[in-house]
């Protein structure tokens, strides 16, 4: 704690200590104003001026210190100074009391608790800083709650001071006003509860509500608005029509289905998507068929003198075509309309809010209306325009699938996941594979160890990486193909029989209506948190919506905007982003969930780090793939997770575990007091958490059952 916050919580502390020496609590109360009412009216009568500015500054100290009396000081401005000037001094004195309670709770406790606990709070700090004003509008009204409370607790969101100022002195007015107006009845009164019957109690809690009644009708009214433009109809086809059948499209026209609503579901190629057709399926395929010949050349690293595989390139990517075709069963038509969706193929067009076009694959059109709309496009490769590159050609993630020869030099641009997950499959299946990322590092989201790790095994199995060399122009010469890059300053010349784009994605926005409705950003679909577009009806999902572009985060997204769309406005939710976790599969794997020491740094979050290598585990050993690690960043001093990353053999799957426990608040020392298997890898989790444990061993109590054992052996 600096010296500044130790000064005022001193001087609160003083303040405190000299409230209780003197007691003048026990002239705040009914008992001791009615009996010594005579003479405190006289003063009052003979200065006026004096009595209200010792009373306004009696009340500030109390209330901003947060002591009790601060109910009989209101009854006492009512029956001292009446009505009218009471109110304004309590009105004034109480507010001013709290905002500096506010702010004293603010400055001592906020960044303790933020650095504690910012991660469990990130939820409620986002709900205050976009409905902070109407929740403490709602909490002033409502008597119930202790204002002291709300003073202090307020101070440790991110409410903006004024706005904790000016809604606190609206919302307690009716408040002020019932006590003030009681205290002028002073005689009558024989505890303060009184004051409160059912009815004002009841009064003051539908005065609670109208806030948040009126911001649904100003909700409503802005969405009529938006609206305006276009005939709403009088009866609804169906409840939701979906646009795209990738991951997204397909959760929300599932979750539609089960609870038994007619929804459509529109696709315009394959079912699918990306995942299945040219993504996660066929990599992970093909990635498998790579690593079973890198374990082949190893072989001599498993006491087997010599193996070696014949194969064609073109058959492997057969066998990924055989892949998708068996997995393609449990997203197709068939199976979708068995479970009561109706899907329609063709292209989809948004004509109003509730309207889409449909263009069938024999070009005849017919529309569909529906309550609520669902957009699930997705995303497609990026392709930088790069001076060259059309004529050089290029493969993206998407057209890669239809090689059946393997390219004898292989340029890869980007360093991403995607990048690096082909780079090292097609080395490995024998191109000859140059990367190239303008970044410092690989896979720029994670650690630079990471990184290094992964670099290290893909330049020892042949794979040239060249970083922070920037793409400037591709050019033929002589029939060569070759990339001009910027490195330092310098001009790199790379030859290249082809060339594979893989530097990012970017969300479909056009062909869908989508500008007309204003609905469509520069870079990808603007929703709010319950994933609702301009347009309240309208909902946006998966790759199209971001921010991360991944299947299982679309399939979450998908959820929420389904039922969202299909039970608002009755219930709803918001879409969680706060235990996100992902994985790479190039090998080493790379996987992570939560927040990394780059990131920590970066946001300004403190954090202990604990590691385990996983050269030191049985299993790792006995298996050959003795290398990569196990890091969680914590709380300091506490076992709670703030992230955890994992690189080395089967990293995707040992993940789960740090997601579940982050998920549902479980710390280190649960995952320690969990039996694990041996000898498996799923250890490497326990293993890190008695590593945290250790280091975090009560030394003092150590050294005392020290001395107790010591003493049992006399």
């Amino acid at each position: 704690m600096t010296r500044r916050r130790l000064v005022v919580v001193g001087l609160l502390l003083a303040a405190a200590g000299a409230y209780l020496a003197l007691d003048p609590g026990r002239f705040l109360n009914l008992d001791y104003l009615k009996s010594h009412w005579a003479p405190i009216d006289s003063w009052v009568r003979a200065q006026p001026l004096t009595a209200a500015l010792a009373y306004f500054v009696a009340y500030v100290a109390i209330t901003g210190l947060s002591l009790p009396g601060a109910g009989v000081m209101t009854l006492l401005g009512g029956a001292v100074f009446g009505l009218a000037w009471g109110f304004v001094l309590v009105s004034f004195a109480s507010t001013l009391g709290a905002t500096l309670a506010f702010l004293s709770a603010r400055f001592v406790l906020r960044d303790w608790v933020q650095a504690r606990f910012g991660d469990r709070l990130r939820a409620l700090d986002a709900g205050i800083e976009r409905d902070g004003g109407l929740y403490l509008f709602t909490l002033r009204l409502v008597p119930v709650f202790p204002f002291f409370v709300i003073n202090l607790l307020m101070g440790l969101t991110p409410i903006r001071t004024w706005t904790f100022y000016w809604v606190s002195q609206l919302g307690m007015v009716a408040g002020t006003l019932v006590y003030v107006n009681a205290g002028t009845q002073l005689a009558t009164i024989d505890t303060p509860a009184g004051i409160l019957s059912p009815a004002l109690l009841a009064s003051f809690a539908l005065l609670g509500v109208f806030p948040w009644l009126a911001r649904q009708a100003v909700d409503l009214l802005s969405a009529r608005r938006i609206q305006a433009g276009w005939p709403k109809p009088v009866r609804f086809d169906r409840n939701l029509i979906v646009i795209g059948g990738g991951s997204a499209g397909l959760v929300a026209a599932y979750i539609a289905a089960a609870v038994r609503a007619r929804v459509t579901l529109i696709e315009a190629h394959r079912l699918g998507g990306d995942c299945l057709n040219t993504g996660c399926v066929p990599s992970k395929a093909l990635i498998r068929s790579a690593r079973l010949l890198s374990q082949i050349r190893r072989a001599r690293d498993f006491g087997i003198r010599s193996a070696q595989a014949e194969f064609s390139f073109g058959e492997v990517m057969e066998r990924v075509r055989g892949v998708i075709a068996a997995i393609e069963p449990h997203d197709s038509v068939e199976r979708y309309t068995s479970l009561g969706v109706e899907v329609v193929e063709g292209t989809a067009r948004v004509v109003s809010p509730w309207v889409v076009e449909v263009t069938g694959r024999d070009g005849a059109r017919h529309r569909l209306s529906a309550r609520s709309v669902v957009i699930a496009a997705g995303a497609r490769p990026h392709v930088p325009a790069i001076p060259g590159i059309d004529e050089v050609g290029y493969l993206t993630s998407e057209s890669v699938w239809d090689l059946r020869e393997l390219p004898a030099r292989l340029l890869v641009l980007g360093g991403g996941p995607i990048g690096c997950e082909l780079a090292q499959t097609f080395a490995r299946l024998g191109a000859t594979v140059t990367q190239v990322e303008s970044a410092a590092q690989l896979l720029p989201r994670e650690d630079p160890e990471v990184s290094d790790l992964v670099v290290g095994r893909f330049r020892s199995e042949g794979i040239t990486v060249l970083l922070e060399h920037r793409a400037s122009a591709f050019v033929v010469e002589n029939g060569e193909k070759l990339l001009l890059a910027e490195h330092h300053g310098s001009e790199q010349r790379i030859r290249f029989d082809a060339l594979l784009v893989a530097v990012g994605r970017v969300a479909n926005l056009a062909g869908y209506g989508l500008e007309e409705l204003g609905i469509g950003g520069d870079r990808r679909i603007e929703t709010n948190e319950f994933l609702q577009t301009r347009h309240p009806n309208i909902y946006a999902a998966g790759d199209v919506v971001g921010p991360y572009q991944f299947t299982h985060v679309a399939a979450h997204q998908a959820w929420t905007a389904a039922v969202n769309a299909l039970f608002s406005p009755f219930r709803r939710f918001r879409v969680d982003y706060s235990v996100i976790p992902w994985a790479t599969f190039v090998d080493p794997e790379v996987a992570r969930v939560g927040i990394n020491e780059r990131e920590a740094r970066e946001r300004g979050i403190a954090y202990e780090q604990t590691t385990y290598r996983l050269d030191d585990l049985d299993r790792a050993i006995a298996d050959g793939e003795a290398h990569g690690f196990v890091r969680v960043l914590t709380v300091p001093g506490k076992d709670r997770i703030l992230g955890a990353t994992i690189v080395g053999e089967h990293a995707g799957e040992l993940i789960a575990e740090f997601v579940l426990a982050m998920r549902h608040g479980l710390g280190l020392n649960r995952i320690l007091g969990t039996i694990h298997v041996y000898p498996t890898f799923a250890e490497a989790s326990r293993y890190v958490a008695g590593n945290w444990k250790r280091a975090h061993a009560p030394q003092r109590v150590l050294a005392w059952v020290e001395r107790f054992h010591s003493w049992r052996r006399r």
